[in-house]
This record gives C-alpha cells, sequence and structure tokens, in this order.
C-alpha cells in the first residue's frame, strides 16, 4: 500500500484491530438474518510526511450510505459548540450579506442553521440523504454529492466560491486526501479562509483513543501532516486552535500561500509540541497496540466479573467509538444485553458486528441497570447529568477509555 499523501509505500503497522464492519451499519431485525460485510481495520504510519492511515479496502459510498444515522443535532453541546463557533467567525471575518459559507459535511444543518438565522448566505454540502433532508428541511440549501476538485470546479465555474469553507469531523473521512484538498484550493476566494475541525492524532496517541479508529476515518491527523497536504496544493495554515471536543481536536485556519495574513505563533508552538512528543519517530506508534489491548482486557475483565455476580451492565450511546471498541473486545448482547441512545435514527436497531439492540433512553427506569456503560466519553459529563436519576437506585457509570474507571 502506498501513502495516500505522498505515495511512499508504507510497512509500518501501527493499530491492528482485526476484521470489523462499518460503525454507522447499524442494522434492522431483518439485516440480522443476512450476512454482514466485514472489513480489516488496520492503521499504518507513513514514515516519510507521518500520515496515520486505514488499510484500504471500504470505500466512500460503502461507508456514506442514503440511511446514514449519525445526526449532528442530537448532542446539546455539539450544538452550543456549533452556535459559538458560527458567531465568533462571522465577527472574525465580518461576513455579512455579501459573504458565502460553504460547509462540506453539512451533515443535518446542526451548524449552517446559525448562518441562515443571521442572513448569511451559505450552501451546504452533503451526501448522505437522512441527513440532508434534515438540513433542507432548515431551508439551507443542499447539494446531495460528495465534496473534491470536480465539485470545486464546477462551483468556481458557477461563481460560487466562499469567502469560508468550513469542514467539521470531515478531512479525516475523505479517502482522496489531495483531490480534497485541492477542491478547497479551487472553491475558496482570493481572500478567503478555510477552517477544518478534526480530531488531533497527538491526543489519540497520548489518551489511547483507539476507539476512535473507524473505517469512516481514512486518516488520523497532526498538524505536521495537515501543513505538508495543504503546502502541496499551495494552502498554508496561518492559525490553529486547540478544542475539547471529541477527546482533544484542532480546529486550523488556512488560506492561500500568497496571503497577505501571517501566520500565528500558535502553529509554532503546536509543531514543536508533536516534535517533543515524538511524533516523527516510530516508536510512539509501534507502542500504541499493547495500550489498546489493554483497555479491552480490562473492560472484558470487568464484565465477566459483573455476570458472574448477576449485576446488570448496559450501555449508553451506540455511537461509532462504541462499535469500536465492543467489535475489538468481542463483546456481545450476554456480556451486554442493549445499549440506549437518543437517536430515533439508531433506536430499534442493533449495533453492528455485536447486535446489540438499541432502545430509547427513556427505558431506562423499567430497566434500573447496575452499571451504565458510557460509549461516547467525549461527552460524559453531559451524559451523567442526563441521566443522574440512576443514582436513585444505586446504578454507577462506567467509562473504558482511557483507562477502566467506575463513577
Amino acid at each position: 500500500m502506498k501513502c495516500r499523501h505522498c505515495s511512499h509505500t508504507l510497512h509500518h503497522v501501527f493499530l491492528d484491530l482485526g476484521f470489523a464492519p462499518p460503525s454507522n451499519a447499524y442494522l434492522n431485525e431483518a439485516q440480522l438474518k443476512q450476512p454482514e460485510a466485514y472489513f480489516p481495520l488496520k492503521l499504518y504510519v507513513c514514515d516519510l510526511c507521518w500520515l496515520v492511515q486505514t488499510e484500504d479496502f471500504a470505500q466512500a459510498d460503502e461507508l456514506f450510505s442514503p440511511d446514514y444515522a449519525y445526526f449532528s443535532s442530537i448532542s446539546k453541546g455539539w450544538l452550543n459548540h456549533a452556535a459559538n463557533y458560527s458567531t465568533m467567525i462571522t465577527d472574525r471575518l465580518n461576513l455579512n450579506a455579501d459573504s458565502l459559507v460553504i460547509e462540506i459535511a453539512a451533515n443535518d444543518g446542526y451548524l449552517l442553521k446559525n448562518f441562515v438565522h443571521s442572513d448569511i448566505p451559505c450552501l451546504g454540502i452533503e451526501p448522505t440523504l437522512s441527513t440532508a433532508l434534515a438540513a433542507e428541511a432548515l431551508n439551507i440549501p443542499i447539494l446531495r454529492e460528495f465534496f473534491g476538485q470536480s465539485l470545486a470546479k464546477q462551483l468556481a465555474e458557477d461563481d460560487k466560491q466562499a469567502d469560508l469553507v468550513i469542514g467539521n469531523n470531515v478531512f479525516a473521512h475523505v479517502p482522496d486526501i489531495n483531490d480534497f484538498a485541492l477542491g478547497l484550493k479551487t472553491v475558496l476566494k482570493e481572500k478567503g479562509t478555510i477552517t477544518l475541525e478534526f480530531p488531533h492524532l497527538q491526543q489519540l496517541l497520548e489518551k489511547n483513543q483507539f476507539d476512535t479508529v473507524y473505517h469512516e476515518h481514512f486518516s488520523y491527523l497532526s498538524i505536521y501532516s495537515v501543513i505538508q497536504i495543504f503546502s502541496k496544493v499551495r494552502l498554508r495554515v496561518f492559525d490553529v486552535e486547540e478544542l475539547v471536543t471529541h477527546g482533544g481536536s484542532l480546529r486550523i485556519y488556512a488560506c492561500h500561500q500568497e496571503d497577505a495574513r501571517k501566520t500565528t505563533g500558535n502553529v509554532h508552538t503546536l509543531l514543536e509540541r508533536e516534535t517533543a512528543g515524538g511524533m516523527q519517530h516510530l516508536a510512539v506508534y509501534q507502542e500504541f497496540q499493547q495500550k489498546a489491548n489493554k483497555v479491552k482486557n480490562s473492560l472484558l475483565k470487568f464484565l465477566l466479573a459483573q455476570k458472574e455476580v448477576g449485576a446488570v451492565v448496559v450501555a449508553y450511546g451506540a455511537a461509532a467509538k462504541g462499535c469500536t471498541l465492543l467489535n475489538y473486545a468481542g463483546v456481545k448482547p450476554d456480556l451486554l444485553p442493549l445499549v440506549y441512545d437518543a437517536a430515533p435514527s439508531k433506536q430499534n436497531n442493533y449495533l453492528p458486528g455485536s447486535h446489540i439492540p438499541i432502545y430509547s433512553p427513556d427505558e431506562l427506569v423499567r430497566h434500573k441497570p447496575d452499571y451504565v456503560l458510557i460509549l461516547p466519553w467525549n461527552i460524559q459529563s453531559e451524559v451523567m447529568e442526563q441521566l443522574s436519576f440512576i443514582k436513585t437506585w444505586g446504578g454507577r457509570f462506567v467509562v473504558a477509555v482511557p483507562e477502566l474507571n467506575i463513577i
């Protein structure tokens, strides 16, 4: 396999999680009786450009189906994050009725609705039918396509270059990352700004977040690798912010290479921290498999111990990261009989691979479990606040990452 960015031959396995189905491929009852598609879930690290990437098997159209079940608006915390960003970036760039904002992977309109409310022209690009329909119901113009250089050229020819291009948690999801970056360059106005948010690879390494690895994430990004990818298409990262979202993310600000804006000290500081963390050395990647195995083994020991004493453990959050963890650990309904999730699109279905049934959180009071395993640990505080009533019957919370913790 060749590196998706620099075409260097890949020799070094970063993480091998065996075989798993796509993490968002939820099953209905009829599909439980049909064959289920599994793909290798293995990551390589390029020792030339240091891009971490999945092994080539699944294609984007196999992962982002018309009935895609992830709706961003389910999380109140994420809605607040989007609203705060919209206010900040509108002020920072002086966006107005003469501007154009384009969001790639607009999902259900969770973010662009803020620009619609402020009468700032916008366009969402969203290939999944289920979420695109939700966004259109909010009066957001949507193109139901995958983004890349071909679509960007079409938009530019139609005089739809953007003052602001937004991509939240999409840069890691594209199989052809160079084509995507070239598309960003093409669709950006001369003095326009790009902001991308993505989980920071250094946080994954340092906080043992191996469950954020799934087929939909083709790349795992550092500021070092992103700068190289952008430089190849004559884009420049001129600022960066560290965010708490998704267990530790980056928000980069980019512009055309010749833009007059100076590169801030934030970029240099973060580059130095990555270097100090060993992110351009193989050792830090080659040690990671053992850390993932420790989490898996600790979770299995806990679930087996609770089954032995007759305690009931359930899960909350039918999230992709939870599917990665449960499938790697081989957890089935005998150890974890059900999972609750607030998204109606997931309820009454089954987790891929493990086939654990998904219930509405309203059922929690009826079941009264002894432990609730929070799978989306990145919104742990939000979940514990929403489900604080489990303490009335002595229920406790559990998280497995970065290490097993009973709360």
